[in-house]
């Protein structure tokens, strides 16, 4: 079904639901579980309430593509949060955040959202340096010191076949690509990830092994080598092997009822507690400093020029067909290949009006997307993220998840719950989306 022939909701359906919603300050964020001090434990727990049946009455309204998800919402570990955004009179935000599930919420493997705060970390890392000439676009060369790491000297991604920070940014954004991530994860070092996060108050978080490889405890707090070059092949900067001899804290997350290890079923949950570690409430928090700095404490967010920042929106927002280098096929990297929120597998072309500034994941039968979405004909915008256990049989690494029956579906129809909902809601003033409208010219 494509966006056009969704359904639409009905405006009476809508205004029938009493969502209980309170306002906020200017330019600053708030959500239905943030209490005032005179509150007693009995209004603490029925705003809790609130929260939550917020988004599960939204949910309610589409009984045939929800109720199942209701039902099972623990089982396949539904997590929300999604934030109205509306603007005073001078333009200045105004953030409202509601979320489902989110009590107590387990474990869930953030596949390839992670890539998302590596990649504004090493922004951030090279404004720290503050070194002359050396900007993403020099060249990255890494080297191999350790058991498992391997070389890179050359990027066939690139026009002049050099790695760059700015080209494994684009990548990670554009494809989702594993190597990439990768090359930024060895270039920053496991301790200066999860310290920075750590700080920002990303306190869940942990980052700790590469993706795509399978490399042992030791080898993934082991950083490659880096060499950076200018134009001229002068040497700029280098960073030496780095070890991280710190070590956080103790995890229980086990998953389902077995996995295959060695072609071999093992009877038993699988243990994730050394795996990366995002919940979902940082990862919302991390897309919200990015979009709005200025409601989050300076602390929280990343340290990166707006050169940089926009540089970020732009690749969030481009489809791998508005690539210049590396080419895309379009036949399979559709413009909707990483953004599952609101289209999920569609293989038309997105309309022009909305964009999705997403990171999305997705391994282990494990969907996971944050999304900040904008409509600038009909000028709506809002935040989401969303996770989905798609993993039925509790089985892990048996290569059979429930993503075309479950996890895609589930993602696209929220996405759209969520977009008609924002289309009927009444804003006072109307949102000027001219700051993240981009050229997207390859």
């Amino acid at each position: 079904m494509t966006f056009k022939a969704f359904y639409t909701i009905s405006a009476l359906m809508i205004l029938s639901i009493n969502f209980g919603c309170s306002s906020s300050k200017k330019g600053t964020s708030t959500s239905n579980t943030e209490l005032s001090s005179t509150q007693t434990t009995t209004e603490a727990q029925a705003e809790e309430l609130a929260e939550d049946r917020f988004l599960a009455t939204l949910l309610k309204t589409q009984p045939v593509l929800f109720d199942s998800i209701l039902i099972n919402r623990k089982k396949l570990n539904v997590q929300i949060m999604y934030t109205q955004i509306d603007r005073d009179k001078e333009g200045n935000p105004i953030l409202k955040t509601h979320q489902f599930n989110q009590k107590n919420a387990p474990y869930f493997y953030p596949a390839s959202t992670v890539k998302f705060p590596i990649a504004l970390l090493a922004l951030q890392k090279l404004k720290e340096l503050n070194i002359p000439g050396l900007t993403k676009n020099s060249t990255m060369i890494t080297d191999a010191g350790y058991s498992g790491q391997v070389a890179t000297f050359n990027d066939p991604n690139t026009a002049d076949g050099l790695p760059t920070i700015a080209q494994y940014i684009k990548q990670i954004f554009l494809v989702s690509d594993n190597d990439a991530f990768n090359r930024l994860y060895e270039m920053l070092g496991q301790e200066y990830i999860n310290t920075q996060l750590h700080k920002k108050g990303y306190s869940k978080a942990q980052i700790l092994h590469r993706l795509s490889v399978f490399l042992t405890e030791q080898e993934n707090r082991t950083s490659n080598p880096i060499r950076f070059f200018d134009t001229n092949k002068n040497l700029l900067y280098s960073i030496p092997l780095q070890v991280n001899r710190k070590h956080y804290d103790n995890r229980n997350d086990f998953l389902g009822t077995g996995y295959y290890s060695n072609g071999k079923l093992e009877n038993g949950p699988m243990n994730f507690s050394k795996k990366n570690r995002l919940p979902l409430d940082e990862l919302h928090h991390i897309m919200q400093s990015l979009i709005f700095p200025e409601t989050v404490k300076s602390s929280e967010r990343f340290v990166i020029t707006e050169d940089d920042r926009q540089f970020v929106l732009n690749y969030m927002s481009r489809y791998p067909s508005e690539s210049g280098y590396p080419y895309y096929d379009p036949a399979v990297y559709t413009d909707a290949y990483t953004k599952m929120i609101l289209f999920g597998t569609e293989k038309g072309k997105i309309p022009p009006a909305i964009r999705s500034f997403s990171k999305s994941g997705t391994a282990y039968g494990q969907l996971t997307e944050t999304a900040y979405i904008i409509d600038t004909e009909k000028n709506i915008e809002f935040l989401v993220t969303a996770t989905i256990n798609c993993n039925s049989d509790g089985i892990y690494n048996d290569d059979k998840y429930d993503y075309e029956a479950v996890g895609f579906p589930f993602m696209k129809n929220l996405g759209k719950l969520l977009y008609h909902y924002e289309v009927s809601r009444t804003r006072k003033h109307p949102a000027d989306l001219s700051a993240v409208k981009f050229s997207y010219d390859k």
